[in-house]
């Protein structure tokens, strides 16, 4: 069966039954259908929080055979709770475009899926329509003072920065020219989409500890200039107010279920290659303030989503994971070992071994921080029992635990192996992670230091423009912001052909955006594109519905 016929096998439980799993009383929930429900952030305490056990779940470099992060983090969370503990999944909403696109669904795989899939993969709750009509909200009131001859602000249209958003990949609309059709059709000017993973709104609600601290960072959102050099901010067109109101409840955390019948709590979804890949800093703290163990994920490889998950979201929160799941495919190891894509379900021990650097990168950079450090092997029915052996080895030679998971063919059965191994790791860490970089630091000291601990880059270059907009960043004062790297996913360079473990590169900062209400400073190394295409053929050609309204072709 696919991922679609297995979730439809299983016959999910009322919302209501789950949340008692948690003690939440139904007076507490607000119900969106059966399925789901959305909570209240009063149910966040802080001294359980700092209490929890939070497992971040991360993983090598991605391929395009897929490495099944999300299945990992699903199924380990139905093992913990099948091993004795309270454990929660909490992870990020799948955006629309990765649907319709390439992945065809973002919900996890086999027996390790959060439920009602097809709910989750569509519009959910709602959040990511908030996100945008908060975004497009703010692009309409900037266009709208440029416009106008009484309470023109004076801003220059050439320096504004401020994109509209949509949830789907159309790169038709990455650049675009708006204000045609005369006089009432606004200032002409060029400007552009991002997809609403990557809008600032999106995040801006991952990183706010209430609705207040929402508003204030929406009034902080820096836009452009006036024709006399001086910064914009969404203040400064009263924005912050109806951007809030719009937010109001897609700052709540979204309660969902695994196929397990365990709670989930979803919320948010930023890109790792472009955001800070992870989801809501509330819902992290409402999972651990409901159950003992948190398991949450970090997007695309160490490299990107577990750096920006300890350097920028961990500080701002005050957490600290208790151990680092480290998750490796074969075929992906194969791949990186150079086998071609279309061969990696045949057997190639030497492949696999040439590949297995890129592995021990990702240990490296992961044992910075200081947290524990467990291998996942997503197990696939491919999988020879030379190359499962030849990487158990390894890992074992290394001195760093490992276990086989097998949640996709077995739920959380599957996974009992590998939550020993946390639980292991977790309850004997009594630490705090050590960040890469110091706030204090530089900007440019920052990039280097991130450059050189994670990614292994030898030098770090920042071009003309770069160099500029450095002067720019330290005049607004913004200096004293965590960075959030913006390269490529598919290597641990900025140049996405380099596979494998590269070595003596150089990292180039070709630009920097500003996301000054998110809190933090956007160095964007090679070409990375904010709105994606959709492929020669994309996953929605093959989504269909029939007159009963069973839904085929996400998986």
């Amino acid at each position: 069966m696919n991922d679609l016929q297995i979730a439809n096998s299983v016959a999910p439980w009322p919302i209501q039954d789950i949340a008692d799993q948690l003690h939440i009383s139904r007076g507490e929930l607000e119900f969106y259908g059966k399925y789901k429900a959305k909570l209240p952030l009063d149910l966040i305490n802080e001294e359980k929080v700092q209490q929890g056990k939070l497992i971040l779940v991360t993983a090598i470099t991605p391929t395009p055979a897929g490495e099944g992060k999300t299945t990992v983090t699903i199924g380990l969370n139905d093992g913990l709770n099948r091993i004795g503990k309270a454990s929660i999944a909490v992870i990020r909403e799948p955006s629309l475009g990765p649907v319709f696109g390439i992945k065809g669904g973002a919900a996890g795989g086999g027996w390790s899926q959060v439920i009602p899939m097809e709910d989750i993969n569509l519009h959910f709750t709602g959040d990511f329509h908030a996100i945008e009509k908060a975004n497009n909200l703010l692009s309409a009131l900037i266009d709208n003072t440029i416009q106008s001859k009484t309470r023109n602000l004076g801003i220059d249209p050439r320096t504004v920065l401020w994109k509209r958003a949509m949830d789907m990949n159309d790169r038709s609309l990455r650049n675009i020219i708006i204000g045609l059709g005369g006089k009432n059709g606004g200032i002409p000017r060029e400007t552009g989409f991002n997809i609403t993973a990557a809008s600032e709104v999106m995040a801006i609600l991952c990183m706010s500890k209430d609705l207040e601290d929402l508003k204030d960072r929406f009034a902080r959102i820096y836009i452009g200039d006036r024709f006399d050099g001086s910064p914009v901010f969404a203040r400064d067109l009263n924005a912050q107010g109806a951007m809030a109101t719009l937010m109001k409840e897609a700052i709540k955390p979204n309660l969902v279920q695994t196929l397990g019948h365990h709670p989930a709590i979803i919320h948010g979804g930023p890109f790792a290659n472009i955001a800070q890949g992870t989801n809501s800093i509330l819902a992290t703290k409402m999972g651990l303030s409901l159950g003992d163990y948190v398991v949450t994920e970090a997007g695309f490889g160490s490299d990107l989503g577990a750096e920006k998950f300890f350097n920028i979201k961990s500080r701002a929160a005050g957490l600290s994971p208790k151990a680092v799941v480290l998750v490796a495919t074969i075929r992906a190891l194969k791949y990186h070992g150079g086998k071609p894509l279309k061969e990696l379900t045949s057997e190639d021990v030497e492949a696999l071994e040439k590949g297995l650097p890129n592995l021990q990168h990702h240990l490296d950079s992961l044992r910075s921080f200081g947290v524990p450090v467990v291998v996942a092997v997503n197990v696939f029915s491919s999988d020879s029992e030379a190359e499962i052996k030849l990487i158990l080895d390894y890992c074992q030679k290394q001195g760093v635990p490992v276990a086989l998971s097998e949640g996709w063919a077995r739920g959380g059965e599957g996974c009992q192996d590998l939550g020993e191994l946390v639980v292991e790791a977790a309850e004997s860490y009594q630490n705090r992670f050590t960040p890469t970089y110091q706030l204090e630091d530089s900007v440019e000291e920052k990039i280097r230091k991130v450059a050189q601990t994670i990614y292994g880059a030898s030098v770090v270059e920042f071009s003309p423009v770069a160099k500029s907009q450095l002067k720019k960043i330290e005049k607004l004062g913004l200096s004293q912001l965590p960075i959030c790297i913006a390269k490529t996913q598919k290597s641990i360079s900025d140049n996405e052909k380099l596979i494998g473990r590269p070595r003596d590169f150089k990292i180039t900062i070709r630009e920097f955006e500003i996301a000054a209400g998110a809190g933090f400073v956007i160095p964007i190394a090679g070409e990375i594109l904010r709105m994606p295409g959709l492929p020669e053929v994309p996953s929605a050609e093959s989504v269909d519905i029939d007159a009963e309204g069973r839904i085929s072709g996400l998986f």
